[in-house]
């Protein structure tokens, strides 16, 4: 997985300012106690600002965030809960020395493994440290609904009372790889000079299909208990864009 973020971590809270962090992380405790009632630790990979982590210690768990770019990880640690942790770290092949109840992977994270080798160590790495019948909940880019509705072009214009972002993305699908390539033009306006500042990102997203999941599951050790509709769900279906796969540790 690139370094995909670093080069606009700065404008990645202004670019999801309106993402329903409480809503998901509700989502994810009622699946947490819905699965594994007991479970108190969450590992979280793909931690990002740490929005997610700091909720879910609000909610009385203690999360050490796992994120690749250290920006992020820099950002993150502005305003942390006492009861989060973030470290650098790739999430496709880490040691820590603990193990977890629950391991989180939100916001499609997994969909930017987009070769075999990376999930399967990926998947291994979050088995070996997850306790026994420890959950592993992520959500995913779903095969059913990109083909249906194919990726378009879109754009994407926020501001505060410092800066505009305008983000272009651009979508290149390669069928054969399960593949979707999005590419993002950035454009950061300055308001008080006004200057401009392009950046452009290239962001390979890989969609699964269900049994796809089951299959990855039972090669590093987990099983399928539930997939759903992430936040809504509901069953998965053409028009489901992300699928939410909670999966045990056997």
């Amino acid at each position: 997985m690139s370094e995909n973020f670093n080069s606009y971590s700065q404008y990645y809270d202004l670019l999801y300012f309106d993402k329903d962090y409480q809503a998901e992380t509700d989502y994810v405790v009622a699946l947490i106690k819905n699965y594994n009632q007991e479970g108190k630790t969450i590992l979280e990979l793909g931690s990002g600002t740490g929005k997610h982590a700091n909720l879910l210690a609000e909610a009385g768990y203690e999360v050490l965030g796992l994120e690749r770019s250290a920006d992020m990880v820099a950002i993150a640690n502005q305003k942390q809960h006492e009861k989060v942790k973030f470290q650098i770290g790739d999430i496709t092949n880490f040691k820590i020395n603990q193990t977890f109840d629950v391991a989180t992977s939100l916001f499609h994270v997994i969909s930017y493994l987009t070769d075999n080798k990376s999930l399967l160590s990926a998947f291994n790495s979050v088995k070996e440290h997850l306790n026994e019948n420890g959950l592993f909940i992520f959500d995913v880019w779903y095969s059913p609904a990109v083909y249906h509705q194919v990726p378009e072009e879109r754009s994407k214009v926020l501001s505060n009372n410092k800066i505009e972002v305008l983000r272009k993305a651009i979508p290149v699908i390669y069928p054969d790889l399960n593949v979707v390539e999005v590419n993002y033009e950035i454009t950061v306006t300055n308001l008080a000079n006004p200057s401009t500042e392009q950046i452009t990102e290239k962001h390979p997203m890989r969609h699964f299909s269900t049994p796809e999941i089951k299959l990855l599951a039972y090669t590093t050790g987990f099983e399928l208990l539930h997939a759903e509709e992430y936040l809504t769900k509901a069953a998965p279906s053409e028009k489901t864009w992300g699928v939410c796969y909670i999966l045990k540790k056997i």
